[in-house]
Parts: C-alpha cells; sequence; structure tokens
C-alpha cells in the first residue's frame, strides 16, 4: 500500500503533490534549523566578536524577513494545493483505454460490497478491474461513514449513507494490490481491508462470466445477512438478481445498519454518566 508507488494517473499526480508540498514546507523548516544552530553558534560565551545589545527590541528588516518567507510559502503551498485537487475533482471522469467499468460500492460493518451492475455480479472484499480501463465508482454506506481508499490507485472518498459520492480512477499496471477503510468505524475496522486484482483486458470477461456462474444470489434478502454486524474471513462472489439494490441502499429503503455498539461495561457506564450530566 506505499502511496509513492502509484499505479495510476491519479496515484502519480497525488504523489507530485505530497513531493512538492513537502519540498514546500522544507523551504521554511531547513533554512530555520540551520539558523538556529548558527545562532547558536555565533552567540556562544566564548565568542567575543558577538555583539550584545541588551537594549535592541526592533528590526523592520528582520521582521521583513521573518513574515515574508512564511507568506510566501503559504501562498505557493496553497496554490498548489488548490490547483491540484481541483484538477483532480473526484467526479471528473479520467481517460483510459477500452470500454469504462461503472463499480458500485457498500461499506459495511465491517467488509466491503461491490457491485458490478452492467455485469450483473457482486464480490465481497475483493475487487477485480481490468488494466487501463476507466473506472467509475458510485460509493456510499449501509450503516456509518467510511473512507473508501486504494493507496497506490489515489484519492481517498468518504461513503455516507443516504447519498452517493463519485471516485474517477484508473489502473494502469497489472498486478495484486490493497485496499483499506481510512475511517474508524468500530471493533471490527482494522480488519475492513480488500484485494485489488488488476488483470488484463482480455482476461476480464472470463472473470466476469465465472463469476456470475456463482452459487450465491445477491437481492435484499441475502444483503440483509450480510449486511450484519461481522467480519467476513473470505471474499466472497454473487451473481446479481436485483440491478437496482444500490439504489435501494442509497436512498434507505432498505433500512441502514445500526452502526458499532457499545459492548463493554465501562463504555456503557462513560456513556450513561455522560448522558446524565
Amino acid at each position: 500500500m506505499n502511496i509513492l508507488d502509484p499505479q495510476g494517473p491519479i496515484g502519480a499526480a497525488n504523489k507530485t503533490i505530497l513531493i512538492d508540498s513537502v519540498a514546500i514546507m522544507l523551504a521554511i523548516v531547513l533554512p530555520t534549523i540551520v539558523a538556529i544552530f548558527a545562532f547558536a553558534f555565533w552567540f556562544r560565551a566564548s565568542n567575543t566578536k558577538a555583539h550584545y545589545w541588551p537594549d535592541w527590541e526592533y528590526s523592520g528588516r528582520i521582521e521583513l524577513v521573518v513574515w515574508s518567507i512564511p507568506a510566501l510559502t503559504v501562498i505557493l503551498l496553497g496554490g498548489v494545493a488548490w490547483i491540484g485537487s481541483h484538477m483532480l475533482d473526484p467526479a471528473t471522469p479520467v481517460e483510459g483505454t477500452g470500454s469504462p467499468v461503472r463499480i458500485q460500492v457498500v461499506s459495511l460493518d465491517w467488509k466491503w460490497l461491490f457491485i458490478y451492475p452492467d455485469q450483473r455480479i457482486a464480490t465481497v472484499n475483493t475487487l477485480t478491474v481490468p488494466a487501463g480501463a476507466p473506472l467509475r465508482f458510485e460509493l456510499t454506506s449501509g450503516s456509518v461513514m467510511n473512507v473508501f481508499f486504494i493507496p497506490q490507485f489515489g484519492s481517498m472518498i468518504y461513503t455516507m449513507n443516504g447519498m452517493v459520492t463519485q471516485l474517477h480512477l484508473r489502473a494502469d499496471n497489472e498486478g495484486d494490490y490493497q485496499g483499506l477503510s481510512a475511517h474508524f468505524s468500530g471493533d471490527g475496522f482494522p480488519n475492513m481491508l480488500f484485494d485489488v486484482h488488476v488483470v488484463s483486458p482480455l482476461t476480464f470477461p472470463d472473470w466476469v462470466a465465472k463469476t456470475a456462474r456463482s452459487d450465491l444470489a445477491l437481492n435484499p434478502e441475502s444483503y440483509e445477512k450480510l449486511a450484519r454486524q461481522t467480519v467476513e474471513p473470505t471474499t466472497l462472489t454473487y451473481r446479481l438478481d436485483d440491478p437496482l439494490l444500490f439504489h435501494a441502499i442509497a436512498t434507505q429503503e432498505i433500512p441502514p445498519g445500526p452502526g458499532p455498539k457499545i459492548t463493554t461495561e465501562a463504555a456503557q457506564s462513560y456513556i450513561g454518566a455522560s448522558d446524565a450530566r
């Protein structure tokens, strides 16, 4: 999950912004560190050349330097962040080769559900995409707010109950990668990871056909069982019986999960005392 080893254009752009931001901040940090040691060395007790001015209290030139450098740094850093964030708007489509792949993502307690509505399949805790194809994610939450993040692809984004967020990515190189939840959501949060498999455009249809033959069917009834608070130890594949399932989840036609529960007596006592106050 190395963000400095991007596997797509969005991840590469995020890396550039990160490195540029660090370099800009070092422009003020490094001179400040050097100045600390330089002042300490020059004004040491054994240096007879150093002048002691007990009545000195103000220098316009020093004030100009002290305030202008941080101001220019903040302006430059703000410009990089502003321009970069607008260029990498998650809702902006990403160019690629082949047909775009639409994937509907639902964050649950404590697992990830990926629905491929056009292919009529779904998976749990595993995401398979073709290399080079534009990826169009539609994301929501079936429980509490969460954050979807594939570090090497770039651009983490929130999933929120009752609304849909958009994210466009592209994976350029075949291989196996890792995705994760980047927002604490209860006891099962540390295990809320998912595998990402980037396959060739020729292999992807074969994978879709194989997944469509799954014995498991995803519909409102099976989704209700899947949405229960559990850590899923394996990856699951489904054939999608209800192509409007994601819409029902996002619009809360299917009621959202209860979210994390207080399980320890100490936590329950603390919450009770806070409510009393």
